[in-house]
C-alpha cells in the first residue's frame, strides 16, 4: 500500500509526502533524517493520510496536494479519521 501523508510540524506549517510505510517514515523524520524541511521543525507528527493501491496514483496525490494553499490542506486535514490508521500499529 502506498500513503500520501501532510505532516504538522512543531512551528504550525505542514509538509506533504508519500511512502509505503507509515511507522518507518514518521520516525524518519522525527530522527531528523527525514526531508531537510522537516529537520529544522522537529518533532513532526500525521494529520492526514490517504491509502492507495498503486505508487503512481499516490504520487499524483500527493504533486495535487503539494500545491494546495494552507486554507485548503486545513480543510483537507478537518475531513479526515486517522484512528483507522493507527489501529494499524497497535495490531
Amino acid at each position: 500500500m502506498n500513503y500520501v501523508y501532510i505532516l504538522k510540524c512543531s512551528d504550525g506549517s505542514f509538509y506533504t509526502g508519500w511512502t509505503n510505510d507509515l511507522k518507518k517514515r514518521l520516525e524518519t523524520h522525527n530522527n531528523g533524517k527525514g526531508s531537510k524541511y522537516t529537520r529544522n521543525r522537529l518533532p513532526v507528527k500525521y494529520v492526514y493520510i490517504e491509502g492507495f493501491e498503486n505508487k503512481n496514483d499516490a504520487l499524483k496525490r500527493e504533486y495535487y496536494i503539494k500545491r494546495l494553499s494552507k486554507k485548503e490542506k486545513l480543510k483537507l486535514v478537518k475531513s479526515i479519521n486517522l484512528e483507522k490508521y493507527f489501529y494499524m500499529y497497535d495490531n
